[in-house]
């Protein structure tokens, strides 16, 4: 039980948040100007010749606006785990019976227009406002929530980080990077991320590489 329990984390942790960095990547690959952003910021406040690492997480704060922005527009897990109600209760405006099945579209929440302005484009901005972030379900709310989610964001913000700190990256043509949607429980992209990348030329990335 121990070990099937673990496999589960292990599969659920590693797909979805490898998903959510080529979906990030690619967004950054299709708007320069943000990738430029993120990475002026990487310059600011991390100390030179040293690399990112957890504890700056907290000072980049636009990178963490990028992550969530890539969370809204392309969730791992477009349908929330499903739950079942174990008693009859009310949600809004509508009466759930006893033992019903209960899903949850994040992807169409996360685009609608009555609760995101300009709902179907890359803006990492929108979230420099702190009640913005309150509004994703991509990991679920409440007790329900995915217990992984901090390990998530952070995995995921500390490695995106790192790309942009050590790599200079572009696309592999002057056409924009396909965004179309793949099938599956969770939502990978149709075609995947083909991009080139060359080592910063800097003291401190060139004295790793």
């Amino acid at each position: 039980m121990f070990s099937s329990n673990l496999q589960v984390m292990l599969l659920a942790g590693t797909d979805t948040s490898s998903i959510t960095l080529e979906w990030a990547m690619s967004n950054l690959l299709n708007h320069p100007e943000i990738l430029k952003k993120a990475k002026n910021e990487l310059d600011t406040h991390i100390r030179q010749n040293c690399l990112v690492d957890e504890p700056d997480l907290s000072k980049l704060s636009y990178l963490q606006s990028i992550v969530y922005e890539t969370l809204r527009l392309h969730p791992a897990a477009p349908m929330l785990a499903p739950h079942l109600s174990s008693e009859y209760c009310t949600i809004g405006e509508y009466n759930v019976p006893q033992n019903t099945i209960f899903l949850v579209n994040a992807w169409a929440i996360h685009r609608d227009p009555k609760l995101w302005s300009d709902p179907t484009h890359f803006k990492p901005e929108r979230f420099e406002k702190e009640s913005e972030a309150s509004k994703l379900l991509s990991f679920g709310l409440g007790r329900r929530a995915c217990p992984g989610a901090n390990l998530a964001q952070r995995t995921v913000s500390l490695t995106l980080a790192l790309l942009i700190q050590c790599f200079e990256w572009k696309r592999t043509s002057k056409e924009e990077i396909d965004m179309t949607e793949g099938k599956g429980v969770t939502m990978p992209k149709k075609f995947p991320l083909e991009a080139m990348c060359q080592v910063c030329q800097s003291p401190t990335i060139n004295g790793i590489f």
